[in-house]
């Protein structure tokens, strides 16, 4: 499996997950959140560590890599909206 079918599928296991936590009645704001935070702490680890931490300039380059990715994923939602519509 090459490491974009690897991301896609960690992706959809994300979504999976959150989807089964709506279902339980927790608010999509709250898992959405929850989500995040769990992002935060992984990426910190990934980058520091279990005992380390990120220095500004870490947060920093964090915060953009998140701005990229999303920025990515709406450019390709508007492009399957305008699909859709022709």
């Amino acid at each position: 499996m090459k490491d974009q079918e690897k991301h896609q599928y960690c992706t959809n296991k994300f979504i999976e997950l959150a989807n089964q936590l709506k279902g339980e009645n927790i608010n999509p704001a709250l898992v959405s959140g929850a989500l995040m935070t769990a992002s935060g702490v992984y990426a910190t680890y990934i980058a520091a560590g279990n005992e380390g931490a990120l220095e500004p300039g870490g947060v920093d380059k964090v915060v953009a890599l998140y701005r990229r990715t999303l920025e990515h994923h709406q450019d390709v939602k508007k492009a399957q909206i305008q699909e859709k519509k022709a």
